[in-house]
């Protein structure tokens, strides 16, 4: 049905032009028409039309603003995600109202420079005070956005807590895989070379990595503890998107890229908040890094220090799990 619907568009455009067409070389034939000259009236029809057009075009535009605004990023979950929210509401605004207003001049011009015969334009080759006015102006008001996005990109990405878990995210075509830095909270050392079987991280001989646990399809993280996380990928650039914390850096092949963020809300609040019972954070690729792309997800649990303790200790650490695969092996 859509193809159809299309296909019958497409045709009615084809035969509009071929039915102008026609017109236009019907004209040519009887040796021209006084149609061909737009009239005083035509022109005035004209810009009035394009005055009702700007209301109904900014009417438009603001009717989706109300319908959709809450579509457009779903409640921040993290400490320093209002100041993200705050910062997006600004640039918003500012950019909103520019585009608002440059409209209104155009269709004024428009309608106030309406074809009348008789009438010519006045034309001027330069103007210093217009210079002045088009580039001092936005100058301003770009540099005082950009001196308040650095103050908060320098407050979120800069956090520096002491006491954060370390938790690292290792991306690949495609999946990912959390890494816990275990009761020493210190991740161990890995290494390209060692990737193989049973060893995706590439994992080393490290007495820093023995206490580690690896886990896939979901990680936990704790409510208003901070979290420094770890980007790797083993393949291609990756994208660590987390919509909901306000948070997103891109795993890059050979070097380690680092995030920090407060989780302020659980996984059950948040439930409880958008009435959903199946709701779960998520973790998400924001780079398109292959045919199967959409596949890259992992759940994320926010919840008390209690919950993710027992959870945490129904995890094997690495050191575990590698002397499960070896008692396997010689079985």
């Amino acid at each position: 049905m859509t193809l159809l619907i299309i296909a019958v568009i497409v045709l009615f455009v084809v035969a509009a032009v071929r039915v102008m067409s026609i017109y236009s070389l019907s004209t040519e034939i009887r040796g021209g028409s006084k149609d061909d000259v737009v009239t005083d009236a035509e022109s005035r029809n004209q810009a009035t039309l394009w005055v009702l057009f700007l209301i109904a075009f900014l009417g438009f535009c603001f009717w989706q603003v109300v319908k959709y605004s809450d579509k457009i990023l779903p409640e921040a979950a993290s400490a320093h995600g209002p100041k993200i929210d705050n910062l997006f509401n600004v640039t918003l605004a500012l950019i909103s109202l520019v585009f608002v207003l440059t409209h209104i001049v155009l269709v004024y011009q428009i309608y106030k420079n309406s074809g009348r015969k008789g009438r010519k334009a006045v034309h001027f080759a330069h103007s210093n005070k217009l210079e002045m006015i088009w580039t001092i102006i936005p100058a301003l008001a770009l540099s005082g956005l950009i001196a308040y996005g650095l103050t908060v990109w320098n407050d979120v990405i800069y956090p520096g807590d002491k006491d954060a878990m370390v938790l690292e995210l290792y991306s690949k075509q495609f999946d990912w895989t959390a890494r816990y830095g275990g009761k020493d909270n210190q991740l161990g050392n890995s290494d390209f070379r060692a990737i193989g079987s049973g060893n995706d991280l590439g994992m080393v001989e490290d007495m820093k990595g023995d206490d580690d646990v690896i886990v896939k399809g979901e990680f936990h993280l704790v409510k208003d503890k901070p979290v420094l996380f770890k980007f790797r990928s083993r393949d291609v650039i990756h994208s660590a998107y987390m919509p909901h914390f306000r948070a997103q850096m891109n795993c890059v092949p050979g070097m380690e890229t680092t995030f920090e963020f407060i989780p302020t809300i659980t996984t059950s609040e948040m439930r409880e908040k958008l009435n959903d019972d199946k709701f779960n954070y998520v973790l998400l690729c924001n780079k398109i890094c292959g045919a199967a792309h959409y596949n890259m997800q992992m759940d994320i649990i926010v919840e008390s220090q209690e919950e993710f303790n027992t959870w945490m200790a129904e995890q094997k650490t690495w050191m575990q799990t590698q002397a499960v695969s070896a008692t396997a092996e010689l079985k």
